[in-house]
């Protein structure tokens, strides 16, 4: 038989009546974006098993960079909410709309990086 323990409270409350369980990622992860595909936003959601300087950097399909999306410092934890994800509202550098089509995004967080597809369909 097993059992759930909710803990339901600040991340300080929570963390005291964990009973050791982290409440962080064990590792880093990278996760699809959502919606996929998308028009014209979407989000970018991840996790962090450390504290880190986190960057998402948006490619087309020949590999030139469309975006950079810098995120700054940010604590352990997981990013999935949207309030929480990475965002990116399908314009490149200058402000303007991409076109549609295949894109990639690579997150740097740490010694950890990882890439994933995306699909814009206008």
């Amino acid at each position: 038989k097993r059992s759930l323990k909710v803990i339901i409270g600040t991340e300080e409350y929570a963390e005291q009546h964990s009973g050791g369980i982290s409440l962080v990622p064990l590792s880093y992860a990278l996760e699809q974006n959502f919606p996929n595909p998308f028009n014209p936003e979407t989000w970018i959601p991840y996790e962090l098993s450390q504290p880190s300087e986190v960057k998402i950097a948006i490619f087309d399909s020949r590999g030139n960079i469309v975006k950079a999306l810098k995120l700054g410092q940010k604590p352990a934890g997981t990013y999935k909410a949207r309030d929480e994800a990475a965002y990116w509202n399908g314009r490149n550098e200058n402000n303007e709309n991409v076109a549609s089509g295949i894109y990639f995004y690579t997150l740097e967080a740490g010694d950890f990086n990882a890439t994933r597809k995306m699909i814009i369909l206008k």
